[in-house]
């Protein structure tokens, strides 16, 4: 699985305006199937979790407040090139099939 980090650099997409790839994204995470949707689910309760667990902890040691918004910043950063990838696979065969 190849990790895209803007849509820019999805092959099938990157002739397309900004809204006709936003549009396309879109239309590809619907078809997401149950295994896609748990393993983009379970990576974001990974990086959620750890958040509300430094929250907990700024009464004991308030450099956890500081981790806890590195970690909140960094969110996208992660989850984003999973979603392309994801969604990659939909855009091409939606593609091959519109041939």
């Amino acid at each position: 699985m190849k990790l895209y980090f803007t849509s820019k650099q999805i092959p099938s997409l990157q002739n397309l305006p900004l809204k006709e790839r936003f549009e396309a994204l879109q239309g590809a995470q619907k078809q997401f199937q149950g295994p896609e949707k748990l393993l983009l689910n379970v990576i974001k309760l990974c990086i959620v979790v750890p958040v509300f667990i430094c929250i907990l902890q700024v009464s004991q040691n308030w450099l956890a407040l500081l981790w806890a918004l590195l970690i909140t910043l960094a969110y996208p950063l992660i989850i984003r090139p999973f979603e392309l990838s994801l969604c990659a696979k939909y855009l091409n065969q939606s593609k091959s099939q519109g041939n």
